[in-house]
């Protein structure tokens, strides 16, 4: 252990900052809201409680070989056809494993599922094969129930402007197939399905841009599905829907995908019988 220790510290040593965040978190992104610490720590024990039972039974295997191995050529080690007492070990603790992970898993999703009143609803739309961002607009010449939008494609990377501090619902729309809303650093992501609405709640508490993608293969272009997220203070955020508005991105209701979302094969009208 001394020597495994030495060498990580060595290794370490060597990384930069970032590196060793990530050594430090297995890997996961830091998280960016109040509801993301949740699934942090879910992610982070899960793994720990995998590498454990990994550990111990790669060592069992291990010291079954080494201590029972075959001695000589005229030896033959003792032929065991059952072990009740371990057998009924290696059948409840997997059954208790699963309990568990199956309690926090529903504990963790129920918090982060829970809705209260938000702060702004705002209506996302994936459409093949990128991404409309809808926010409500009150504005000085604004109609009370008016949007303003910001439609990207596939060339075009949109962005999503998120107000700090404040408790946002995302309504997940899409016009033709499945896709995956997805931003890392939320450490959430859930499925846009035609035909139904889903939606979830976020408190962004760090200012910064982060990343987002589809996480469902919705056609030939998904791999280009990609948004950006910037997180401002509220301040710019309401400029940013000023300058959305004099930009003529202003709708009285929400924009449900751009002109990609209107040429998707069978989105248009059955022709009537006997019509040319």
């Amino acid at each position: 252990m001394a020597a495994v220790l030495a060498v990580t510290l060595v290794f370490l040593s060597a990384c930069s900052a970032e590196t060793e965040r990530q050594f430090r978190s297995l890997a996961m992104p830091e998280p960016a809201t109040e509801q993301a610490p949740a699934i942090y720590d879910l992610w982070r024990y899960a793994w720990v409680a995998a590498i454990a039972v990994g550990i111990v039974t790669w060592g069992l295997i291990a010291w079954v070989v080494i201590r029972y191995r075959r001695r000589s050529n005229d030896e033959v080690p003792v032929q065991t056809r059952y072990n009740l007492p371990l057998e009924i070990f290696y059948t409840v603790a997997p059954i208790m494993m699963v309990i568990v992970f199956f309690y926090w898993t529903l504990t963790v999703q129920n918090e982060v599922l829970d809705e209260e009143e938000p702060d702004r609803t705002l209506e996302i739309v994936g459409q093949q094969w990128s991404w409309t961002f809808n926010y409500p607009y009150t504005g000085d010449d604004a109609d009370p129930d008016s949007y303003v939008y910001y439609s990207g494609t596939a060339s075009d990377i949109p962005t999503l402007v998120l107000p700090e501090g404040e408790r946002i619902q995302f309504n997940l729309q899409s016009p033709d197939v499945i896709h995956g809303f997805w931003v890392p650093g939320f450490l959430m992501k859930m499925d846009v399905i035609p035909g139904r609405t889903n939606s979830f709640q976020v408190t962004p508490n760090m200012e910064g841009t982060f990343k987002g993608k589809c996480t469902e293969f919705c056609g030939v272009s998904h791999s280009r599905m990609l948004f950006n997220v910037d997180v401002v203070s509220p301040e710019e955020y309401e400029a940013y829907l000023d300058d959305l508005a004099e930009a003529g991105n202003e709708s009285a209701e929400p924009v449900t995908g751009g002109a990609d979302a209107d040429t998707q094969a069978g989105l248009e009208e059955p022709e009537e019988e006997g019509t040319p």
